[in-house]
């Protein structure tokens, strides 16, 4: 899976509790490298959270993440044709996923990583369950949008990746009048020349869906 693809908007401050470490500090990098094919950084990562899970159950980032990591395991276990244990990871994955959330609903450092992961993940599933995710995603990122209109001082990327996956995940869908909605969103919120405002322009222009709307910044791998 091209994991990567939409992994740049974990790049968004994510809220956390007054005095709490970001726990996607600790992760971040090994995920995105895992996700691109390194194995032990993936591997890192995953340990990282096991040990966060093992002090508190409870850890609501710590499962998001987790769980993002075994639903890749699921793509790779159905890649290499073990149907059985990739149905079964899937199951762990979303049920991890979903307590993650459960635990703080309100929160984009669960919100963003769920609707992330299961942003692209659709994009490989059965048409069925993915259009399912799929709106399960935008239900998050339509939250997260809600949540940034409320913050000040959030950066074009921050404002970008939200709105511009909102505009890409309606039109999958099929659904192109709402995607325009955050087109138009996009054009005035975001200053003239950042790259979201000209990908919307293009996208307005032409009817045609650039390859991408978000992952527009960039993002390093943890050493």
């Amino acid at each position: 899976m091209r994991w990567l693809v939409v992994l740049g908007l974990l790049l968004i401050p994510l809220g956390t509790r007054a005095g709490e470490p970001r726990f996607d500090n600790l992760v971040r990098g090994y995920f995105f490298s895992g996700f691109a094919g390194v194995a032990s950084d993936l591997a890192k990562g995953m340990a990282i959270c096991d040990a966060a899970l093992k002090e508190n159950p409870d850890n609501a980032e710590a499962l998001v993440w987790h769980g993002s990591g075994i639903l890749f395991q699921s793509g790779a276990a159905f890649r290499s044709g073990d149907v059985a244990e990739g149905k079964r990871l899937q199951t762990e994955a979303l049920d991890e996923i979903d307590r993650g959330v459960a635990l703080r609903p309100d929160s984009p450092s669960t919100l963003v990583p769920r609707a992330t992961t299961l942003f692209n993940a659709a994009r490989y599933a059965p048409a069925g369950i993915g259009d399912e995710w799929l709106r399960k995603a935008l239900g998050d990122f339509t939250a997260v949008a809600a949540i940034n209109a409320q913050r000040s001082g959030l950066s074009d990327h921050d404002k970008g990746e939200v709105l511009g996956a909102l505009a890409e995940g309606w039109d999958r869908l099929g659904d192109s009048e709402r995607a325009y909605t955050y087109l138009d969103r996009i054009r005035v919120e975001l200053p003239p020349e950042s790259n979201y405002v000209q990908r919307a322009n293009a996208w307005l222009n032409s009817g045609q869906r650039p390859d991408r709307m978000t992952c527009l910044g960039c993002h390093k791998q943890q050493d």
